[in-house]
């Protein structure tokens, strides 16, 4: 069983207007959308999409906090999360015509108290892979991280911001930075595929045994111990980028946590990411990553 831990999770609110946004005036939306929002979150959702054991915890408070394990529900999601007094941050969207303003909020203040029950938590359900990923919210930092992953006998996979990966002291069975984590996490720039390789690279011997960065339309690398192996992203309809990284994440764990080789995890995580993109919205039922899975190319490149 997977257990996806989002220790800053987000209702996010996405408002369409049609018209530019003006200052001293009331101006009305013509559109409004509310969604549960975070990396673990999104990959708990994928998981029971691919009709995988899964469990999302967490950090929540509030009517937010509320309305993410409602909403959840609806997908089917089973959650555990910890409690706080202070109200699960928003996160808003707006969509003027031709323009895009978004203002994202901190989060609550999370005591060690708050972490000590999140690791309780884990250990109740005795999972054999964790997820951590998305943004710490206020007063919890990398120590807090690491001891999420060792408080009990199972992986952990990670997909946090770069410098949060500098900072880090344990050692970690997977990551998947996207280029601008590469770039925080080595200061190294990402201009072409060999970049991506040097980058991912120099990040797994910092402590992660396998790495799998996304490169969006230019397909995703794997680093594991052994070698580099590269893949192009499949040639479909793209509706919608939203939520491609967490599901190719996703699909990658999947395919680990049944046993499979690199090869076949890095076709699973292309090709879940590929079925996505072909929906609108990360919200997603029903994924079937193995009838795109053959046509996923993956080249072996040299250290």
């Amino acid at each position: 069983m997977i257990l996806t831990i989002t220790p800053n999770p987000a209702v996010d609110q996405t408002i369409e207007i049609d018209e530019d946004l003006e200052s001293d005036t009331v101006q009305r939306s013509t559109a409004a959308q509310f969604d549960s929002g975070g990396n673990g979150i999104n990959v708990s959702q994928f998981l029971r999409a691919l009709d995988y054991e899964t469990v999302a915890t967490g950090i929540i408070g509030g009517f937010t906090g509320y309305f993410i394990q409602q909403d959840l529900k609806t997908y089917d999601v089973p959650t555990d999360f910890v409690e706080v007094e202070e109200p699960t941050r928003m996160n808003t969207t707006i969509l003027p015509p031709g323009k895009e303003y978004k203002l994202n909020q901190s989060g609550p203040e999370v005591e060690r108290e708050a972490v000590d029950e999140l690791i309780e938590t884990i250990q109740d359900h005795d999972p054999s892979l964790i997820n951590i990923g998305g943004s710490l919210p206020p007063k919890m930092d990398a120590s807090d991280v690491d001891r999420l992953a060792e408080a009990g006998d199972w992986d952990t996979a990670l997909d946090v911001h770069g410098d949060l990966m500098q900072e880090l002291e344990n050692t970690y069975e997977y990551c998947k930075p996207n280029r601008e984590e590469l770039t925080e996490a080595t200061g190294i720039e990402i201009d072409s595929i060999d970049d991506c390789a040097e980058a991912a690279r120099q990040l797994q011997e910092t402590g992660f045994e396998r790495v799998l960065a996304s490169m969006g339309g230019d397909g995703a690398m794997l680093v594991t111990p052994d070698e580099t192996l590269y893949a192009p992203a499949l040639d479909v309809d793209v509706v919608d980028t939203v939520g491609a990284g967490d599901s190719m994440f996703t699909g990658a764990l999947w395919a680990y946590e049944q046993g499979w080789d690199d090869e076949k995890a890095l076709r699973a995580g292309v090709a879940t990411s590929a079925h996505l993109v072909q929906t609108k919205g990360p919200s997603i039922r029903e994924l079937d990553p193995e009838s795109l899975m053959d046509e996923v190319r993956v080249w072996s490149m040299r250290g």
